[in-house]
């Protein structure tokens, strides 16, 4: 790997986000008792899913387009390539200052982020299934017309506006030993590590990939970025990112200590876990840092003193209620069984009694008669029901089996 300079100091930090001030949030950076009870240490959020736009990526944009203007060349507007969170902050910083803004978005961006930039006045493009192919036409786009790309990453400038984020973590928790952090090209990883360990190399610093994209896998071992299959599917769409960046990539070399990945699984039990203790919603994306520390992926001492990056809340709704019911199953907290039974009356009403008895709730009932597999005379019972944790449901399957009835837990892996 070639060795870039990296030219930004602490002053250059400071300064861009001074630059900033006035278009971006001071997240919040709470405290949460009862996770940091469950991981031994104290835990801080960083919020950055209440930023404008939602996502921590208003900070770059910003920042770059700024830069920009301060050069004297105002261009005849920008363009940008992104699955949604980096478009939006790019639309709302080019219309904070009177530019047009191109967006260049996978087809299969969440239809959430696809609306959110056009309310911000951006003129979308939908072109291709990847990020990849994005951001090809935004080049082009960018030849072509004269428009200035900003990249969502890979920029100089883009990462010293997300080192701002790092500065306010440190500010706020200035006892602070580890912070974990969302990583998909790098900028935001990037932009923290710098504010963090040009001040404190002591604090360790965690970059956390989604499992099915994980270019990062191995960099720091051996400088290897690791080939991502072209069908690789994640709820975390904001980091999937295949092409990391090369200014990224010296940032990381230098000032990360670690890089861990995650499953959709722990993902998806991280944006119910989210949900539930701050009453706010985190997306794929942003929530991998917190289930990194759910899964004990994360090392930690007594001492410790950690901050994850919450990095944004653009989920779309469609998926939200999916995502919650595979966190709550993911969790032992919902389960699906099929029940054998007698096709007589009172046999149902038994049936759900058990469950009654053991303090569950049933959600959905479903029968099926006439099926091939269900014998004449009999019907079997889906019941999709919420329970506590894995060993309440075991107790009810035992239940089930000291009954003589034939169950099936439809959702066991």
């Amino acid at each position: 790997m070639s060795s870039i300079p990296v030219p930004l100091t602490l002053p250059d930090l400071v300064a861009a986000r001074e630059r900033i001030r006035d278009a971006v949030v001071r997240t919040g950076q709470w405290q949460n008792d009862a996770l940091s009870d469950e991981l031994g240490v104290p835990l801080q959020l960083k919020l950055e899913n209440m930023q404008r736009t939602g996502s921590f990526k208003l900070r770059g944009a910003t920042h770059k387009i700024g830069r920009l203007l301060e050069a004297g060349a105002r261009p005849a507007g920008v363009v940008a390539a992104s699955a949604g969170n980096h478009a939006q902050g790019v639309a709302r910083a080019a219309a904070r200052v009177g530019l047009g803004a191109v967006v260049v978005m996978p087809a299969n961006a969440p239809l959430t982020k696809i609306q959110a930039c056009r309310k911000l006045g951006a003129d979308v493009r939908l072109v291709g299934d990847t990020l990849e192919a994005a951001s090809d036409e935004a080049r082009r786009l960018a030849d072509g017309e004269g428009l200035a790309l900003i990249h969502p990453y890979d920029d100089w400038d883009v990462i010293a506006g997300q080192a701002s984020c790092g500065l306010e973590m440190l500010e706020d928790a200035p006892d602070m030993t580890v912070a974990i952090v969302p990583l998909g090209g790098g900028g935001l990883l990037s932009g923290v590590a710098l504010a963090l360990k040009l001040q404190n190399p002591a604090i360790r610093v965690i970059g956390v990939q989604t499992d099915a994209v994980a270019p990062w896998r191995h960099f720091l071992r051996d400088g290897t970025l690791e080939a991502v299959r072209p069908d690789a599917h994640t709820i975390a769409d904001g980091i999937k990112v295949k092409r990391p960046g090369m200014l990224t990539r010296q940032v990381i070399a230098r000032h990360v200590d670690d890089i861990v990945t995650v499953d959709d699984n722990a993902i998806a039990e991280a944006i119910v876990t989210l949900l539930e203790r701050t009453r706010t919603i985190g997306e794929g994306a942003g929530v991998v840092g917190l289930a990194a520390l759910l899964q004990r992926k994360v090392r930690l001492g007594p001492d410790d003193r950690a901050v994850v990056v919450i990095s944004g809340g653009n989920v779309d709704m469609t998926l939200v209620g999916r995502s919650i019911d595979y966190g709550l199953a993911s969790s032992g907290r919902l389960m699906s069984v099929a029940v054998m039974i007698s096709d007589a009356p009172g046999q149902l009403l038994a049936l759900l009694a058990t469950v009654a008895e053991l303090g569950m709730n049933v959600r959905h009932v479903e029968h099926r008669r006439g099926e091939l597999h269900v014998a004449v005379g009999m019907t079997e019972v889906i019941l999709q029901i919420e329970t506590r944790d894995a060993e309440h449901q075991h107790a009810l399957l035992t239940h089930f089996a000291a009954q003589g009835l034939a169950v099936r837990n439809l959702l066991a892996g």
